[in-house]
């Protein structure tokens, strides 16, 4: 354990350096996002029908996402898949550690320090300085407060087995491109960032909230509104840890069977 928690040191630590890479970030998802919340503000004051959310857990659940959109798994590592294709991946099959696990230590690196370098001046921004038409809601309780953290940690770790995945897959097709392409429109759509889970119709939203993608940013941001009650925790919490640990051994079988007949191109 060693091993993967300075792994994971030494890559966050790596990665905080990008902070004008972060600014630009901030920039564009604050752009966006008030986008969004001038559509969502269109569209709840020009209908009667009741809204499964209110319009300010709706704004608040979009500024959640736009916050933490670093963390969604809509690309893979790029310094892994550069690897890949150069052929340098086998100084990887070298490391007396287990190959997977090193990835996903990386991966939670990926996830957690760009987010963090975005996440806090949005949420300040949301919450501080903006008209009260577009500000996002304080946690209605100190649960709903918990909950949000304690599912961010599990959305986390859904994060970077998908990610991981992205990352096996490049040791297929080399450039990676066709399942990154394909996988950030299925995560954006399928998460709640386009459009939060409950306003999707009942039948479609149910299909997704079954699979592991909601529990990305869907979840965390309905504790976080107190649209979903503290003491559902526990329920939420075995369906984060059970896509958590398919899709960790899915990872671990896969890239075990590819690495058995690996072929290194370049080198």
């Amino acid at each position: 354990m060693r091993a993967y928690s300075s792994i994971i040191k030494i890559r966050f630590i790596l990665l905080l350096q990008y902070r004008m890479a972060a600014f630009a970030g901030i920039c564009t998802q604050f752009f966006f996002g008030i986008i969004r919340v001038m559509v969502f503000y269109a569209f709840y004051h020009s209908t009667v029908t009741k809204a499964p959310m209110t319009y300010y857990q709706a704004i608040t659940y979009i500024w959640i996402g736009q916050a933490t959109i670093g963390m969604l798994p809509w690309n893979g590592d790029g310094e892994i898949q550069k690897l890949i294709r150069n052929g340098n991946v086998s100084y990887e099959l070298l490391r007396p550690i287990n190959l997977y696990n090193h990835w996903f230590a990386r991966a939670i690196a990926l996830r957690t320090a760009p987010t963090m370098l975005r996440a806090i001046p949005i949420f300040f921004i949301a919450l501080f300085l903006l008209p009260k038409e577009y500000n996002m809601l304080y946690p209605p309780t100190w649960g709903a407060l918990l909950g949000w953290l304690v599912t961010t940690v599990g959305a986390l770790m859904i994060s970077c087995t998908i990610t991981n995945m992205i990352n096996i897959f490049t040791l297929w097709s080399l450039a990676g491109d066709g399942i990154i392409r394909l996988l950030a429109a299925i995560v954006t759509l399928c998460s709640g960032m386009i459009v939060p889970l409950p306003l999707f119709p009942e039948g479609l939203g149910k299909i997704i909230q079954i699979l592991p993608f909601s529990g990305l940013v869907d979840v965390p941001a309905r504790f976080y509104t107190g649209h979903i009650p503290f003491h559902h925790l526990p329920y939420y919490l075995i369906y984060q840890l059970f896509w958590m640990i398919i899709l960790y051994a899915l990872g671990q079988w896969i890239l075990s069977k590819k690495l058995k007949d690996i072929i290194v191109q370049g080198g």
